[in-house]
């Protein structure tokens, strides 16, 4: 079953791990890029766009927790999920005395795949069975991701001998094409190749949708 056989978790900035007790079902998660209205010339019926910058990526969990078997109360776990939205004293550069504070960023992983860095914006927490005295045992929970920081500058995971590291994960999507890929994660549609190497892609044409990719690092 490869990833769909590992438990999913989410990483916090402290080092701390939520287990999700069930992995989702399914992942949603989108990418968009802004574009200007150049200017337009004569004879032109529209004018030509102009790279403006990549905007934040979103990524959408939908997780279900069950904790019917012990009888202890679900919240001890979506407490955790909801305090992701909160102010965290151990998150670096912390100062009270600046009131610099803010939530912490956390990671999403689930076997090779792994989300980009991110913050905790949106919960969304609906309890559906309960105990005879009223505590929640089963939970549905939504949480929304968004990434904090540029991919390009996450540190790179554990190498191994001869394969560049991979530093994230790509879901291919449909119509999708190295090139592209390349272009989205490199600004360089010609590194394709090292995707392909790391991947061990034979035939680049051949990608499917859902396949997911290790993208490595690339000296720039």
């Amino acid at each position: 079953m490869g990833m769909f056989s590992t438990k999913a978790y989410l990483e916090v900035e402290d080092g701390t791990k939520i287990e999700c007790m069930f992995n989702p079902s399914e992942l949603s998660f989108s990418v968009s890029a802004a574009w200007d209205d150049g200017e337009s010339k004569p004879g032109q019926s529209a004018p030509q766009l102009e790279f403006s910058s990549g905007q934040a990526g979103t990524m959408t969990l939908n997780l279900f927790f069950d904790t019917t078997n012990s009888g202890k109360s679900v919240t001890t776990t979506t407490n955790k999920i909801i305090n992701l939205t909160k102010v965290s004293t151990k998150v670096s550069g912390y100062d009270k005395s600046k009131n610099n504070g803010r939530p912490p960023t956390v990671t999403f992983h689930w076997g090779k795949f792994r989300s980009f860095k991110s913050v905790v914006t949106d919960v969304e927490v609906n309890y559906v069975h309960f105990s005879k005295t009223g505590d929640p045992l089963r939970a549905r929970v939504a949480v929304t991701l968004k990434q904090y920081a540029d991919d390009s500058k996450f540190p790179a995971q554990n190498p191994t001998s001869g394969t560049p590291a991979p530093q994230r994960s790509h879901m291919v999507q449909p119509g999708e094409t190295l090139d592209r890929i390349a272009w989205q994660h490199y600004g360089d549609a010609t590194r394709w190749r090292a995707i392909a190497t790391a991947n061990r892609i034979r035939d680049p044409f051949s990608l499917r949708a859902g396949t997911m990719l290790d993208i490595p690092t690339v000296d720039t």
